[in-house]
């Protein structure tokens, strides 16, 4: 079985490659998924992993961005060979603020524009064209809408949160929380995600999309999450004093994966405590 990641060197892709011995699919390896010519590749495949997208939320930016993450993933979509398995890494955020009115996330929370970034958008876009080609083309497809997956760092990759908190920590720089620190986040460590992809490619399901995250049992306000930062790493953090820029919605955000649960068998294995210590290594 050839598998492909997209952006396979990237914050995620780079584990997520490494996970499943897989091939790279990324600038860093001379391939553009906005080259139609090197996209043509992707038929040679029998799993592709889609990670690679521009993560830009700034609306001046909002051509490209639609560009790189709705054409770029079209570009993939169009090459994939029948039956194949198409992976796609959408993210929590399509949610936007209606995610508030859950205390756990399902797959039922609304979609509706309601000031969500380019980013978000072009995510949710590239879902709906996800669904159309695995209809026309006849390979299996599986849409993940994310919510916090964090890593160990790699060279030459910019962190999420999470591990922006662990870096700056490391080398004692200061951290200013969003609104005091009371936003809630779930998180999952990326060897889980993985497994949940591996768990799809092993299944018969044709076609699926869940929610991905770790769940109440990992989740924390961002003042818990820097205190068990503290307690794995046996460092202190440096916080900042005066007023914090207001989070992006949703304020609380936790994962209700029990249809991944049902239907592939998956919950998260790696607890919040081990997953953060192997930041530093442990």
């Amino acid at each position: 079985m050839r598998v492909l990641v997209t952006g396979g060197s990237g914050y995620l892709g780079f584990h997520v490659r490494r996970f499943f011995a897989a091939d790279d699919f990324s600038r860093r390896s001379g391939k553009d998924i906005l080259d139609p010519e090197a996209t043509r590749q992707i038929s040679e495949y029998d799993v592709v992993i889609h990670l690679a997208a521009l993560l830009d939320r700034r609306p001046e930016n909002a051509s490209q961005v639609f560009r790189t993450n709705v054409e770029g993933t079209i570009n993939i979509l169009q090459n994939l060979k029948k039956d194949a398995v198409f992976i796609f890494a959408s993210t929590k955020d399509v949610y936007g603020r209606f995610a508030d009115n859950y205390i756990e996330v399902n797959e039922q929370c609304p979609v509706v524009y309601s000031g969500q970034s380019v980013l978000e958008w072009s995510k949710y876009i590239a879902e709906k064209y996800v669904e159309f080609y695995a209809a026309m083309k006849g390979f299996r497809s599986c849409i993940f809408r994310l919510s916090a997956v964090y890593a160990p760092p790699s060279e030459g990759n910019i962190p999420g949160f999470a591990g922006a908190f662990a870096e700056a920590i490391n080398l004692g720089e200061p951290i200013r929380l969003l609104e005091g620190g009371r936003p809630i986040r779930d998180l999952l460590y990326v060897d889980d995600f993985s497994r949940a992809c591996k768990l799809f490619v092993d299944s018969i399901i044709r076609n699926g999309l869940y929610n991905l995250g770790g769940g109440r049992e990992n989740a924390a306000t961002l003042t818990e999450l820097i205190s068990i930062i503290e307690e794995v790493s046996g460092l202190q953090a440096v916080l900042t004093d005066g007023e914090s820029p207001p989070a992006p919605p949703p304020k609380r955000y936790i994962t209700d994966f029990s249809l991944a649960a049902s239907e592939l068998g998956w919950k998260p294995e790696i607890g919040l405590r081990e997953g953060l210590a192997k930041l530093f290594g442990k």
